[in-house]
């Protein structure tokens, strides 16, 4: 049996084999094929996309668990209600001594801010009711508590700093308390790496 020139006994089209090499390249090129066609009519139309239906979530998967808070900011977050809800009553309590007795606190002369202790007791007052209620609301892990949590403290701690000559002490444990707050407030919700 004769051979043409330049070709091998098994031609593509003489290849008695059905899984040879001729085969498996014919497959190739075709595969090759339909990827430049899809790839063409995804360029002329991506909205052409087939769908590809994907694995349903088992119950024991845990590749959204990075989703959800972790531990530590939940606990992060419980400190703050706690604390919130501690120095709201704290403002409170002060507010309302400074309003009934307010010969009780003695003021340094000459400060920049001043301002009746009787104004300052209604000021903390009202802004520890608002501290404690968004205090209470964050056990419920809301993220408008938090915002509101976050703001409230700010306020506090900037309100505590005007009250500085009237309670100094006080005071800065206050701003100190609200400055937690605020970090714990805004720590990081989602864990990275997971």
């Amino acid at each position: 049996m004769s051979h043409a020139r330049g070709q091998s006994p098994r031609d593509a089209s003489t290849d008695p084999v059905p899984g040879g090499a001729a085969a498996q390249a014919a497959q190739a090129q075709a595969a090759e094929q339909d990827a430049a066609d899809r790839q063409r009519a995804m360029q002329q139309d991506p909205d052409s996309r087939q769908y590809v239906p994907r694995q349903a979530r088992s119950v024991d998967d845990t590749s959204y668990a990075g989703a959800r808070p972790t531990g530590a900011v939940l606990g992060f977050t419980v400190i703050a209600a706690v604390l919130m809800m501690v120095s709201g009553l704290w403002n409170f309590l002060e507010g309302l001594a400074a309003i009934i007795k307010g010969q009780f606190f003695v003021v340094l002369p000459n400060y920049v801010y001043n301002v009746s202790v009787t104004s300052w007791g209604w000021i903390h007052l009202i802004l520890g009711a608002a501290v404690f209620v968004a205090g209470a609301f964050l056990f419920m892990d809301k993220v408008w508590a938090r915002i509101v949590g976050v703001v409230l403290a700010c306020l506090s701690a900037v309100a505590n700093f005007l009250y500085i000559p009237y309670s100094p002490v006080w005071s800065v444990i206050v701003i100190a308390v609200d400055v937690f707050i605020v970090w714990a407030l805004l720590a990081p919700r989602n864990s990275y790496g997971a």
